[in-house]
């Protein structure tokens, strides 16, 4: 058999978590300034998810932990900038 059946830890889905928590972050953290308000809140707690998600699996050696950080930071920088906004504004 040529190659291994199992996924290396760089192969596994767990390595994308980070990066994409970072990018919905940063949409989420510059759309609360340009009052995309729907779609600052979807990708700021979709960035919290998958950021967290990720700092679970870097802790476990798959990932990279400053990416998830730095994501799931940008998104609740994105999604409690907005939740204070439209509080503010009722």
């Amino acid at each position: 058999m040529a190659g291994s059946p199992t996924p290396t830890e760089t192969g596994t889905p767990a390595t994308a978590l980070g990066p994409t928590a970072l990018v919905l972050g940063s949409f989420s953290a510059a759309g609360t300034w340009a009052f995309l308000i729907p779609w600052t809140v979807l990708t700021g707690a979709m960035a919290i998810t998958f950021g967290v998600m990720g700092i679970h699996h870097a802790r476990q050696g798959t990932g990279r932990m400053w990416t998830a950080a730095a994501g799931t930071t940008l998104g609740a920088v994105g999604f409690i900038g907005t939740v204070t906004l439209l509080w503010g504004m009722s």
